[in-house]
């Protein structure tokens, strides 16, 4: 086993690391969920997230709760569950993860093993830092059918489709919600503009819920 360490604060690159040590650090990483782990045929990444990214995480999974709400859908809410499949011999930790479409088949599982069962419907990838790893291919590989990667400035929503992703302005599991409308709302948060102030965090839910009903 080899480490490598990236020129940034949030993270270390470990080389040649098993499936079964990598399996082992996720349960020993359990009881801190603050670190993240990606792995990709060997190759390990530890990340540490930093206070933006872990805001962009929460306030991307308050808009994507509150719209189910709002349409009436039910949501099996998994956070940052760990996905991985031995047969790929790759895995990853969404910062958030959702099943919508699938909820039914899985809600009456306390624990969903990918190898048998669909993976999550919508996945979120704060991308403020760009992992070293190409995590959008790991969750290719897994199958995950719908992404939202936000960069801090802007939303992309990646749709799998015909074995490819494909960007799309309309969520595929929220279908009144486009990637330029989550973008306004996030900015809404964190205007650029010293002359607006930003909401608060719950008025801004709440305006966005507003939006919603509007919508439908």
């Amino acid at each position: 086993m080899t480490a490598t360490l990236i020129q940034s604060p949030d993270r270390v690159i470990l080389q040649n690391i098993s499936w079964p040590t990598y399996q082992s650090l996720v349960q020993d990483f359990e009881a801190d969920p603050v670190l993240r782990l990606t792995y990709d045929r060997g190759t390990l990444e530890i990340r540490m997230p930093l206070d933006p990214h872990e805001t962009f995480k929460k306030l991307l999974g308050r808009l994507i709760e509150a719209a189910t709400e709002e349409l009436g859908l039910e949501i099996r809410s998994l956070g940052s569950r760990t996905c991985d499949r031995k047969d790929l011999s790759r895995g990853l930790e969404p910062d958030q993860c959702y099943y919508i479409q699938h909820e039914a088949l899985v809600r009456d599982l306390k624990q969903i093993d990918l190898a048998q069962f669909p993976p999550p419907d919508l996945a979120i990838e704060v991308d403020i830092s760009r992992s070293s790893l190409d995590r959008l291919a790991i969750y290719a590989a897994l199958g995950i059918p719908e992404l939202w990667r936000y960069d801090g400035k802007s939303l992309v929503i990646y749709v799998w489709r015909r074995g490819v992703y494909t960007i799309q302005n309309h969520s595929l599991a929220l279908p009144p919600l486009t990637a330029s409308d989550i973008t306004r709302f996030l900015a809404l948060r964190f205007p650029e503009s010293k002359d607006q102030p930003p909401l608060g965090e719950n008025q801004w839910i709440q305006q966005f819920r507003r939006w919603v009903q509007s919508q439908v």
